[in-house]
């Protein structure tokens, strides 16, 4: 049997580890993540003609390094290249949800999207239009209620057609503007001449989206991606870039990102 892995990510309180427990019917292994003591759940699931392979990521808002969990799930998601993601989402808290839907995009990742709490979202009045948002967002959207195993079926089915879907190298690119899309580029030049970034992120160098999404990584100041800049001459350039566009709009860009991708989702 062929094998995908998947995934399985999402903000907290999302449903993303009953939906996980869902799939992999409760039985799984259960260890710790590389360096730290947050515990990893994998689970498998053969469906079809494939085995898949489920990893319950911890809850997240994004992919930054602010938190523990958020660092566990970033780094997993780039250095073991999963197959595809699950995003788990609250569809009755879309727009929250959203913001780390924009991330997953960012790294172009092939991507399904779980609506967990269908139900709520329902009784609250909320309606979508899925083949509007799906176009928009490019990926399957799945109607899911986790708490009752509503969609699980469908869930499975999505990842297949998404597995054996053929993605072009260039599925989704939120362009931020003329000035910090000039900057984007200055830190894409960085990012290819510093051996040192190359040397620890060199899976996700290798990905279409990769050198962009470090680039957008350094704008926002990321500490981690920023400590492995090992040329003070580059980290000066990357200081003078951020300054620049901090003075020209009065914002710092990893604020100026986050409205970019708000926007995105205001507009989805």
């Amino acid at each position: 049997m062929k094998k995908i892995t998947v995934a399985i990510a999402g903000n907290p309180n999302a449903g993303k580890t009953t939906i996980f427990n869902n799939l992999t019917g409760g039985r799984h292994q259960v260890g710790n993540y590389p360096g730290v003591t947050v515990e990893k759940r994998v689970g498998t699931k053969s469906f079809e003609d494939y085995e898949i392979e489920f990893v319950d990521l911890p809850g997240t808002y994004g992919l930054t390094t602010w938190s523990l969990d958020e660092k566990v799930a970033r780094d997993y998601i780039i250095k073991e290249q999963p197959d595809l993601i699950v995003d788990v989402i609250d569809a009755s808290n879309l727009e929250r949800n959203l913001y780390l839907t924009m991330q997953f995009m960012e790294l172009e990742l092939p991507l399904v999207l779980a609506f967990n709490m269908s139900d709520v979202a329902k009784a609250q009045g909320i309606e979508f239009d899925n083949e509007l948002l799906e176009k928009n967002l490019s990926a399957e959207i799945v109607p899911m209620v986790g708490s009752r195993n509503v969609g699980g079926e469908e869930l499975l089915k999505a990842i297949v057609r998404c597995y054996e879907a053929e993605h072009p190298d260039k599925r989704y690119n939120l362009e931020y503007g003329h000035d910090l899309e000039d900057a984007v580029a200055a830190m894409i030049d960085l990012i290819k001449s510093e051996k040192g970034l190359n040397e620890e992120y060199g899976q996700l160098m290798k990905t279409p989206a990769g050198p962009r999404w470090l680039a957008l990584k350094l704008l926002e100041q990321d500490s981690v991606i920023g400590e492995k800049v090992k040329s003070e001459e580059r980290k000066e350039a990357l200081g003078e870039w951020t300054a620049g566009i901090h003075k020209l709009f009065g914002d710092a860009p990893a604020v100026m990102l986050a409205d970019g991708r708000y926007g995105c989702i205001s507009g989805a």
